[in-house]
């Protein structure tokens, strides 16, 4: 009886954690935008450290997406740094996190 308590418990909470783990899936969106690439430190005076800003046209108004610290946004931030600015193309997940929206990069490169 014990065995059998114990393997409802299991599945119970495997099912739970298969609930949560889709929730989680279900706020981050892949997307690819492409924008004006900004230091947000350098040129916006917003973040206390450098970190690259992506801003987008949307509705007649500028969107800034912020992206998430990897090698795939760093890799291209001495070019933004200083206060200029580079059209690029970025494709990774989005969510939106204290009213900014945060983009993780798995591509990222200067467009064309």
């Amino acid at each position: 009886m014990k065995s059998l308590k114990l393997s409802l418990a299991l599945i119970a909470g495997l099912a739970f954690a298969g609930a949560a783990f889709t929730a989680l899936a279900d706020d981050a969106t892949t997307t690819t935008i492409t924008g004006n690439m900004v230091c947000g430190k350098c040129t916006m005076h917003e973040t206390k450290g450098c970190q690259n800003v992506i801003q987008v046209e949307k509705d007649g108004k500028t969107v800034n997406y912020y992206l998430a610290k990897n090698d795939v946004s760093n890799a291209l931030h001495e070019d933004v740094c200083h206060g200029d600015t580079e059209k690029v193309t970025a494709t990774g997940t989005v969510v939106e996190k204290d009213g900014k929206e945060i983009l993780t990069a798995t591509k990222l490169e200067k467009a064309k």
